[in-house]
């Protein structure tokens, strides 16, 4: 098996690309710590094994793998190569149990303005942010605030905080005069 990997914008995350899906339609999977990991995930469990390992992400086509300060890429890489192909050569499933993200109740007659929301976080945000090796998740929407969650290579990544200011902030204030504010918040 080849694995391509790619540097994000996060420096404690690379991005490894295995050829085939990883979640495919299913969503993605965000991993911030090891605790109880391997009955969700056995790859992340397995991610999360190798010492240095801090997050696993699950894209549909990807994972990215943030490590601690600790440990060099230049160690922590062959490492998390090995672990990918194994798992991939196991035929072993990549999710067992997938947890769902709890999303703030949609007040009457916010639907509208929800949904539009929903389209351009899909289509025009979502691609960008999984090609850094993460992913975008709305979380809720009241009084002209949206709230958004970064996984992935964009969590924890210096420019995430401008990347949903500058960038996805203004572009659905401009597409959807509703929107007052973005806001960011964690799992």
């Amino acid at each position: 098996m080849f694995i391509e990997t790619e540097d994000t914008p996060n420096p404690a995350t690379l991005k490894f690309m295995p050829g085939r899906d990883v979640m495919g339609h299913r969503g993605t999977a965000d991993f911030a710590e090891a605790e109880g990991v391997g009955e969700r995930s056995p790859l992340a469990g397995a991610l999360f094994d190798l010492p240095g390992v801090s997050g696993v992400f699950l894209g549909a086509d990807f994972v990215s793998v943030t490590k601690t300060g600790e440990v060099a890429w230049s160690d922590l890489k062959p490492q998390v190569l090995t672990a990918l192909t194994a798992h991939f050569d196991s035929g072993r499933p990549v999710v067992e149990n997938a947890a769902e993200v709890a999303e703030d109740e949609i007040a009457p007659g916010d639907e509208a303005v929800v949904a539009q929301i929903r389209e351009l976080l899909d289509t025009r945000v979502r691609p960008a942010v999984a090609g850094d090796g993460g992913d975008i998740v709305f979380r809720g929407y009241r009084d002209g605030v949206v709230r958004l969650m970064m996984q992935g290579a964009c969590s924890g990544c210096p420019s995430s905080r401008a990347t949903l200011k500058h960038g996805v902030e203004n572009m659905l204030r401009h597409y959807v005069p509703e929107v007052v504010a973005v806001e960011q918040v964690e799992s």
